[in-house]
């Protein structure tokens, strides 16, 4: 990897933006020299090929964008990236310079395509960036992120762009941070970075979904820009201008993983020490409870009676709910919390029902 690209690569927080899609060479120029006017972004992104929901949307001005954002990156000094999906894509990518690829949302859910692009990358030595599958399914987003790594590719990061959901109304995809938080978690050393655009299809939660990117310590934001957002070719109602970004990103708190200072990190430790005995008494309590569990499956076992009773279910949740507000948790918590108590008690019930 060139050593300028590898210095931004490890720059945080890392700010990538551009249009969602590239549309004229005036277009593509004026976008990068007014992002680099702000002092604050380190990549120029913009859609060439843009894989559409259904045929006939504008999907991308093609391979002849490519040397638009050549020109931007020699006028402006920012390196630049594209997404691709296909073998084809990473070919005509690499013959114009570009700096870091980028595999979106609809290829990361197809293994064939992940592959091929994987394939083609063999050998190659340049930084890629997985966003998630489309919908929330863990193991195809590791799945493509080992795809690479068994070709050799050693500068991998994840983009956390939201997951599809049916019902969904306040975002354009759901954040369910849960699922970024624990990629985080399986590939520790890994850069996770934020594309509140797609998260939001709006510009009005933009500020709010790129501050909690923040706040769980995400390494970056990837944010749509674009000269006159109104009159985008494509998603026109998530991106910004240049200068609403610079605003933004200057009222965002960045905050640290950890820090030198004593006092907190005596506090921490002594909060963090208490959490543990809390977890401690929990987590005897709960098989304490499911002990009991076992005698009410034998008891049922033996007067022949369903392990479900949904008349005391409802109650437990009715008694539950009610206590938990009362101490300050959310309804919507202590449904998950119980909801998966009562499924380890129905497998526990279930064991002592089979049971030789």
């Amino acid at each position: 990897m060139k050593e300028n690209i590898k210095e931004i690569w490890n720059k945080r927080p890392l700010i990538i933006s551009g249009p969602c899609s590239a549309e004229t060479e005036a277009q593509v120029l004026e976008t990068a020299q007014r992002l680099h006017a702000t002092g604050k972004v380190n990549m120029l992104r913009a859609g060439i090929w843009k894989p559409r929901t259904k045929p006939g949307l504008f999907e991308g001005i093609g391979v002849i964008g490519l040397p638009w954002l050549q020109k931007a990156k020699a006028q402006t000094g920012l390196p630049i990236t594209v997404e691709v999906a296909t073998a084809k894509h990473v070919e005509d990518a690499l013959a114009h310079n570009v700096d870091i690829l980028w595999i979106g949302a609809r290829t990361t859910v197809n293994p064939f395509s992940v592959q091929e692009v994987a394939d083609a990358l063999r050998g190659v030595d340049i930084p890629v960036l997985v966003k998630n599958p489309i919908n929330p399914d863990l193991e195809l987003w590791g799945g493509a992120i080992e795809r690479l790594q068994k070709a050799g590719l050693t500068n991998i990061g994840m983009i956390h762009r939201g997951f599809s959901s049916y019902g969904n109304t306040q975002f354009r995809n759901a954040p369910m941070w849960h699922l970024a938080i624990e990629m985080k978690r399986r590939f520790k050393e890994m850069l996770m970075i934020c594309d509140p655009s797609h998260i939001c299809g709006n510009r009005t939660l933009l500020q709010e979904v790129s501050q909690k990117s923040i706040d769980l310590d995400f390494g970056g934001l990837m944010i749509e820009s674009h000269i006159d957002p109104d009159n985008a070719w494509s998603d026109a109602k998530q991106q910004i201008t240049p200068e609403r970004l610079n605003e933004m990103l200057g009222d965002l708190i960045w905050r640290s993983e950890n820090t030198s200072a004593q006092e907190f990190i005596t506090a921490l430790a002594s909060l963090r020490e208490q959490i543990n005995h809390i977890d401690d008494e929990l987590l005897t309590l709960i098989g304490q409870r499911m002990k009991i569990a076992d005698k009410v499956g034998e008891y049922k076992k033996e007067n022949k009676v369903t392990i479900l009773q949904t008349n005391r279910w409802n109650e437990i949740l009715e008694r539950a709910v009610a206590k938990g507000d009362a101490l300050g948790l959310s309804k919507e918590f202590i449904i998950r919390y119980f909801d998966a108590v009562h499924l380890e008690s129905i497998s526990h019930q279930n064991k002592v029902m089979y049971a030789n």
